[in-house]
Formats: C-alpha cells, sequence, structure tokens
C-alpha cells in the first residue's frame, strides 16, 4: 500500500508540475514512452524467465537437482545444522540455492518457500530458517540471468559483462550475511 501511496503521489506531483510550467505534452509523452518500455521490458524478461524456469524443471525431473543436493550438502549441513539429517528440507535448499546460483529469482522464490515450510517449526523462526532467508536475500549468483535480461531487453551490446562485478559483490553480500547471521545467532540463541 505505501508503494501505491508513493507512486500516485509521484504521478500527481509530476501531472501538477507539467500543469504549471506549460509541459503537459512533455508529461504526456513520457507517461506513454515509460508504459511502452515497461512493456517491452516484461515481454523481453519473460523469455528468460521461461528458459531458465525450464531449465530448473529439467534439473528437478531429471535428477540433477538431487545429484546438486548431494554436492551442496557438505555446505548445507554446516550451514543449517538444525535439518543436517533431514532429506527433504536439504534438497529443497539445494534447489532453492542452485535457482540463486543462476540469477533467477522468480524461479528461486517458490523453491525458497517450499524449502522454509520443510523447516518450519511453529510459528518462531529457528536459526536455521533465518540463514535461509540471509542466503536468499544476499544469494551467490554466477549467471545472472534476470538481470543480464534486463540489461539484454534495454539494448546492451554485451549483457554479461558484469559477471566479474556480480561475482564479487555476491560473494562479498554472502559472507557479510552469514557472518551476520551467525553473530546474531550468538546473540540471541
Amino acid at each position: 500500500m505505501a508503494m501505491g501511496i508513493l507512486w500516485c503521489g509521484m504521478m500527481l506531483a509530476a501531472v501538477v508540475y507539467g500543469m504549471l510550467h506549460g509541459s503537459m505534452d512533455a508529461v504526456n509523452r513520457g507517461l506513454l514512452d515509460g508504459a511502452s518500455s515497461g512493456v517491452t521490458l516484461c515481454i523481453g524478461l519473460c523469455g528468460v524467465t521461461c528458459l531458465w524456469t525450464g531449465v530448473m524443471e529439467v534439473m528437478e525431473r531429471s535428477g540433477l537437482s538431487a545429484g546438486l543436493a548431494g554436492l551442496l550438502r557438505p555446505l548445507l549441513v554446516r550451514l543449517f545444522p538444525g535439518h543436517s539429517d533431514d532429506p527433504a528440507a536439504l534438497q529443497a535448499i539445494s534447489a532453492n540455492t542452485a535457482a540463486n546460483l543462476l540469477g533467477l529469482g522468480n524461479a528461486a522464490t517458490p523453491l525458497g518457500i517450499r524449502a522454509a515450510a520443510a523447516m518450519a517449526q511453529g510459528e518462531t523462526a529457528t536459526n536455521d530458517l533465518c540463514m535461509l532467508v540471509v542466503l536468499n536475500t544476499a544469494s551467490i549468483q554466477l549467471i545472472p540471468a534476470t538481470v543480464a535480461g534486463v540489461r539484454a531487453a534495454a539494448g546492451a551490446a554485451a549483457p554479461f559483462d558484469i559477471l566479474p562485478a556480480v561475482w564479487l559483490t555476491s560473494a562479498i553480500s554472502v559472507t557479510v550475511g552469514i557472518l551476520a547471521a551467525r553473530l546474531m545467532e550468538r546473540i540471541r540463541p
């Protein structure tokens, strides 16, 4: 609701400013150009999202997701010690992690919800559940598919030229997130 109020306020401010300064034509052109650009961007992102969501589905059905869960198991057991003996939760977490590694926030969200549901214990957020939220928020991305899709739709000549910056910043954000979560666990177990 707050975002709706904010957007309405910005639109109203633009219209009032345009009326006061005699530039309503520019305001109208801006509104129409922005709407057109938004539709073009959404259509461009649909293709990228469908592609990588399909890849995630193929991984799930072919057993690659289970194989990835086995590969990630040593790390996940250390990050989620309360669920180290829960294969369903670990597989859901690894599927969520795989989607995040591919930069697929749209595919990672339902997988993260599935992982959170498998980890839920009553109405209190456990340390493991908080760690899942931290890892989802600060996810490491090897292939930032969504960002590359946005860049491609916006006309970038090389949409993946941001890879080194993405790798560095995502590694730093995950490291800081994990350290902060562990610190909070010690302060308030």
